[in-house]
């Protein structure tokens, strides 16, 4: 007989498994789902940027609302009262028609493409290194032309201001010839004059001059030996970064151009207004401008702004030594011709003075001459057979006046008297005239000398006045001085010789 069990009582939980299996398989499930999530968001998160991890915080159907919401245009009022919808800044493409601009994808794991984007990359990075190398090139290219251009004008400057310090030079062999010459003068004609202090001062100026102009010529030759180091090195960096491009033949200027600039060492030139010039990179060690290339340009830099100062203040210099020099030979050919235009009137003065000489000394030698036959005719006859009877002292009336006491006739004593009167006179003409003759010599000799020495003044002004002409070389000049000295007679033999 089937045993029947007893119903049991009556709960309100009509299920029929044990609560400990049914926590364990929920257990078990829940575990389960729990996995599920997280390998299905692992396995989206590693391709997703960091930012679209949603937050474990937020609520999973805001999660997207929150994470799309910074992609929406913003709405800005305008002062009119309108609106405006501008795309949020930064980085990403612009959805116009969907009013969104979501950011810029950056995967974290390698997408199947990542070999050719990182070929691609590995070119870019390729194509940007030889862009840098060819325009830092570029850049070294230029200032070397612009240094080699430097060069060039200080070179000519230096051979302009090397031929005013060989005029200067020759301006003191011409003061040095003018002074030897100007000691043929007679000893009366060395007087100290105005023209040889102007000599002295043409000779201190000169010589200031020259001082100037050979410190001129060395700061020159070290800042030409600096360019040339400068251009040296520039040409070496330049070939360094010529190594990297030189499979590539587009040209350096079109770099330069496409850079913004004509030059990268004249900075103060305006760009081209069709490009914006770039902005110079900061030194690389790694790079292609490498701290050595910014030490060459800096240095082209500061040497091509030191030379363009250094030849205008060579230019000035040559320009004011030029019109200085000019000024000076002037003043000192103008003292001289003053010198000469007072000899000539001196000379011309000295001829009068000796034309009246003249005149009086044929006068006196002739009264002279006139006294000593009135002296001869007053002695009377040297024999008695020339004895007139009117001179003889025994004539008849004469014996009558000598019987008579006291009445001694003065005839005798009046000719002695006069005789004597005759001869003091005639001695005393002797005399001036021996003084007329000497003040005349002497006064010839002074004439002579003053024609000299205004013929010595014409000579040096010529001599001066060829001399500084620009066809005479100093070799020239300076052979004149050495063959010459006024101390020593002329050469005779050597000029038979030559002859």
């Amino acid at each position: 007989m089937p045993v029947l069990i007893p119903p049991a009582e009556r709960s309100q939980d009509t299920r029929v498994g044990a609560p400990a299996w049914r926590e364990a398989a929920k257990a078990i499930t829940q575990k389960a789902h729990h996995l599920t999530d997280r390998c299905g968001q692992e396995a989206v998160t590693m391709w997703q940027p960091k930012d679209s991890v949603r937050d474990p915080h937020v609520a999973r159907h805001l999660c997207r609302a929150a994470y799309i919401l910074p992609w929406r245009f913003r709405v800005e009022m305008l002062k009119g009262g309108g609106t405006l919808e501008k795309p949020p800044p930064g980085e990403g493409v612009t959805l116009w028609k969907g009013k969104m601009k979501p950011p810029a994808w950056h995967a974290r794991l390698p997408l199947p493409l990542h070999r050719d984007a990182r070929a691609l990359q590995t070119a870019e990075v390729v194509h940007a290194h030889a862009r840098g190398a060819r325009l830092t090139a570029a850049r070294l290219c230029r200032a070397q032309h612009q240094i080699n251009g430097q060069l060039r004008l200080l070179l000519r400057q230096r051979e302009a201001t090397d031929r005013r310090l060989s005029e200067v030079r020759k301006g003191l062999l011409i003061n040095q010839q003018s002074g030897k010459l100007r000691g043929y003068r007679p000893k009366s004609e060395k007087v100290p004059d105005k023209a040889d202090s102007m000599l002295t001062w043409e000779k201190e100026e000169l010589k200031g001059m020259k001082r100037k102009m050979e410190k001129d010529m060395e700061k020159s030759e070290a800042l030409l030996k600096a360019l040339a180091s400068c251009r040296d090195t520039l040409a070496f960096c330049c070939k360094e970064r010529l190594q990297a491009v030189d499979l590539m033949n587009q040209p350096l200027d079109k770099v330069l151009e496409q850079a913004g600039r004509h030059s990268w060492v004249n900075l103060s030139r305006v760009p081209s207004p069709r490009t914006q010039g770039q902005k110079t990179p900061p030194p690389d060690p790694v790079g292609t401008y490498t701290p050595e290339c910014a030490t060459a340009l800096y240095e082209a830099k500061r040497l091509l702004m030191e030379s363009k100062d250094t030849l205008l203040e060579m230019t000035k210099n040559e320009e004011d030594v030029r019109e200085q020099q000019q000024e000076i030979s002037d003043r000192v050919c103008a003292s001289l011709a003053q010198k000469m235009r007072e000899t000539l009137e001196l000379k011309e003065r000295m001829n009068m003075t000796l034309g009246l000489m003249r005149g009086t000394i044929h006068r006196c030698t002739k009264f002279n001459q006139e006294m000593y036959i009135t002296r001869g005719l007053i002695k009377g006859p040297l024999s008695k057979r020339h004895l007139e009877t009117r001179e003889k002292l025994d004539r008849p009336l004469v014996r009558v006046y000598q019987r008579h006491v006291g009445t001694q006739l003065p005839e005798a004593s009046r000719l002695a008297q006069g005789t004597d009167k005759l001869q003091r006179h005639i001695s005393h003409m002797e005399k001036n005239l021996k003084e007329l003759l000497a003040t005349h010599k002497n006064l010839t000799r002074n004439l002579n000398c003053k024609k000299i020495g205004y013929e010595v003044d014409y000579n040096v002004v010529r001599l001066r006045l060829r001399q500084r002409h620009p066809h005479m070389c100093y070799e020239q000049a300076q052979r004149l001085v050495n063959d010459w000295d006024p101390r020593t007679p002329p050469r005779v033999e050597s000029d038979a010789a030559t002859k």
